[in-house]
């Protein structure tokens, strides 16, 4: 079969704005065309990249699976309550947020929004340890190009001051504190398909539960 050829050329500008735009991809004549609602200008959507740009691309963004870890006390997964807008609810999420340009890693862009969300600032010399779980999954690429790195952070706040707090939140970010859970809460959350208050999750707070559960942290 033909591959549908995307370029900058042929990409037509629906809306665009400060935080999000929407573009229409012509890849044939009349109706042969897709949509894609992006973070992204024009000039550095996904589907226009060459196959070297495309596996050398920076996500739009971080999401990141706390763990604390304390000597003789069971593993807790850290998450926390954050409104989202577009469902009206404070959604039980991971810290995340999107890359700024003067982001030099997504490891990074990590330990900032750590700090800006959990308050936590991670001490490699009391052993905490952050990483890269995946360098970039798409959120859904049937409608969106958006992207997010996975990152992890295995904590100790017992071996040096750990003060959670959500005061670092900026612009219209709004929190409602945080969540601890054990490997049995994670997997009875991951069951049940919901929260502790019935309230459905996202797929980045799914991740991070299999994550947990799975013990690949260790």
């Amino acid at each position: 079969m033909d591959i549908p050829v995307i370029t900058k050329e042929n990409t037509e500008a629906l809306f665009e704005s400060k935080y999000a735009n929407l573009y229409k991809l012509h890849y044939g004549e009349g109706e042969k065309f897709y949509y894609d609602a992006t973070r992204r200008k024009k000039d550095d959507i996904v589907a226009v990249k060459s196959d070297e740009e495309f596996r050398n691309m920076k996500p739009d963004a971080v999401s990141c699976f706390v763990i604390m870890c304390e000597d003789g006390k069971e593993p807790m997964l850290l998450l926390s309550r954050e409104f989202r807008y577009v469902t009206g609810q404070f959604i039980t999420g991971v810290p995340a947020g999107l890359l700024d340009p003067e982001d030099t890693s997504v490891i990074s862009a990590a330990k900032r929004e750590l700090f800006e969300e959990t308050g936590i600032k991670i001490e490699e010399k009391y052993g905490d340890r952050i990483f890269v779980v995946n360098p970039l999954v798409f959120s859904t690429p049937g409608f969106t190009d958006e992207s997010n790195a996975l990152v992890c952070a295995v904590i100790h706040p017992d071996k040096h001051e750990v003060c959670l707090t959500q005061e670092g939140a900026v612009g219209k970010e709004i929190f409602s504190g945080f969540v601890k859970l054990s490997k049995d809460d994670a997997l009875k959350m991951l069951k049940d398909g919901v929260d502790d208050r019935g309230i459905f999750y996202s797929v980045y707070t799914w991740m991070s539960l299999m994550y947990f559960v799975s013990e690949m942290w260790k």
